[in-house]
C-alpha cells in the first residue's frame, strides 16, 4: 500500500469526535499563529506550536499513520509552550486585545489536548506501539 493509503486509512480508524477535534480545532488553533506573527513573542509561540505540528508529520510517515508516538512531541513542545503563554498572558503588558485572547485560547486548546498527551505517551513509552 502507498503511504498516504495507509496514513488516510489509519486517519479513518479514528473515532469522528478525534478527527473534529484535531482537523476542526487543534490544528487550526495551533496554525492561528501565522496571523500573528510579530506580535510580541509570536517567533517563540510559533516555533513551539508549528514545531509540535511538524514533528507529528515525520512520525505519521514513519508510523505510516497514527499512532501514540504522535503524543511526545505535543508534550515535548507544548508544556513549554504553555509558560510562554501564561508569561505572555499573566506578565507581559503589551500582549493584548485579539492577539491575548487567541493565546488564551491556544493554552486552552493544548491543556486539553496535554490531558490527553501524556496519558498517550506514557502508554507510548509502556510498549503501546500500534498504529491505529
Amino acid at each position: 500500500m502507498s503511504l498516504l493509503r495507509d496514513i488516510w486509512g489509519s486517519a479513518t480508524r479514528l473515532p469522528i469526535a478525534v478527527l473534529v477535534w484535531m482537523l476542526g480545532i487543534l490544528v487550526p488553533a495551533n496554525l492561528g499563529i501565522l496571523f500573528f506573527l510579530g506580535e510580541p513573542v509570536s517567533l517563540v509561540v510559533a516555533v513551539l506550536a508549528l514545531g509540535a505540528l511538524a514533528a507529528n508529520g515525520v512520525v505519521m510517515v514513519v508510523d505510516r499513520g497514527f499512532s501514540n508516538a504522535m503524543a511526545l512531541p505535543h508534550v515535548a513542545l507544548w508544556v513549554p509552550l504553555a509558560a510562554v503563554l501564561l508569561h505572555a498572558l499573566v506578565v507581559r503588558d503589551d500582549v493584548t486585545g485579539g492577539y491575548a485572547a487567541y493565546l488564551e485560547a491556544v493554552l486552552v486548546v493544548n491543556a486539553i489536548s496535554l490531558v490527553f498527551d501524556v496519558r498517550d505517551s506514557k502508554a507510548w513509552l509502556d510498549g503501546e506501539r500500534a498504529t491505529f
